[in-house]
């Protein structure tokens, strides 16, 4: 006779410790998860009271509008993983916008222009990060600066609207790529997909990326082990300057202008969105997914106020603030819980 032995009971008050912990999720996971939740949340509630607001156009119109925003945003992730910040992307941005309108309004060719205007960011982010490493200059001290100087430029430069009528420019404007009859997105949708997919892929798999973290979570400890801190802290202001430049391009295509005021504010925004994304401010935890939640989040308050239409446009900032101050709590208890 085989001796059947019966499964042993739970513990007294259902399931296991262990089992229990396990459907936890981790806590640098818990702000991206508050994000999709706000963002699930608020999607509802615009459906639930405004007709049309189901129309997925509604949602890829999000993107539309908010593709240079987005460009920004991630290079504004690696530098806010490091611990550090940068004021500097809006100027960045507008002195893009403004060398390519004039450069292309003298009659030079596109193909040159843009890898031109490109270099122009990154050489600056390229000289922020520098200055702040090997003068240690603080990073808000040193990335103000740059960004007196970027606007500055852009004011010497021209200090009225430029009209951009050149036929890449014009093509890149206009051109959409539809799924159906009223489904579309834009070129620049694209280009800032594959900027998110590729810093996603540099963040997760590369050396670099790894660095990235080590540095935000504890630079001493990171140049202890040998990681290399100077390339990387010096590399994320570059990478920085690049897609503050990228993102000029993309609001030039958005505006076909360019203009010295352009811009205003969008470091704030950038900033919103990756903190917004679940992105700690001090470093060291935070993910592209979570940024591009976040900037998806600031265009869907943008769009209920549209729907809306009796609020002003200064109800997104002060949504944007009540938001941020929510994050940044949020973020202290599950770093606090954490320790």
């Amino acid at each position: 006779m085989i001796d059947v032995k019966a499964p042993p009971l739970p513990p007294k008050g259902g399931v296991p410790a262990a089992r229990r912990r396990a459907y936890r999720p981790d806590r640098r996971h818990v702000p991206v998860l508050a994000t999709l939740a706000l963002l699930i949340l608020m999607y509802v509630l615009g459906v639930a009271n405004y007709d049309g607001f189901s129309d997925i156009q509604v949602l890829l119109n999000i993107g539309v509008d908010n593709a240079f925003l987005l460009v920004v945003a991630v290079g504004m992730t690696f530098v806010i993983l490091t611990g550090g910040i940068d004021l500097s992307v809006g100027a960045v941005v507008a002195l893009t916008t403004t060398v390519a309108a004039t450069l292309l309004h003298a009659g030079w060719p596109s193909a040159l222009v843009l890898p031109l205007v490109l270099l122009v960011g990154t050489t600056l982010g390229l000289g922020m990060g520098s200055v702040i490493h090997y003068f240690k200059v603080e990073p808000f001290i040193a990335t103000l600066a740059g960004m007196f100087l970027a606007r500055g430029i852009s004011l010497l430069i021209n200090r009225n609207s430029i009209p951009i009528t050149d036929g890449f420019w014009t093509f890149m404007a206009q051109r959409r790529i539809r799924f159906g009859p009223g489904i579309f997105i834009s070129t620049s949708v694209v280009v800032a997909l594959a900027v998110v997919l590729t810093a996603a892929l540099v963040l997760a798999y590369t050396r670099f990326g790894r660095t990235v973290y080590a540095i935000g979570g504890n630079a001493d400890s990171a140049l202890l082990m040998g990681l290399p801190v100077t390339r990387t802290r010096v590399g994320v202001y570059t990478i920085s300057g690049f897609c503050s430049s990228l993102g000029g391009v993309l609001l030039s295509y958005y505006m076909l202008s360019g203009y010295s005021l352009h811009a205003q504010g969008m470091e704030l925004d950038a900033i919103a969105a990756v903190v917004i994304g679940g992105t700690l401010l001090a470093g060291g935890s935070g993910y592209v997914l979570g940024t591009v939640l976040g900037v998806m989040v600031l265009g869907l308050i943008q769009t209920i106020l549209t729907f809306q239409g009796t609020l002003s446009t200064w109800w997104t900032k002060i949504v944007i603030g009540i938001l941020l101050f929510a994050f940044i709590v949020l973020q202290r208890l599950v770093t606090r819980k954490a320790r």
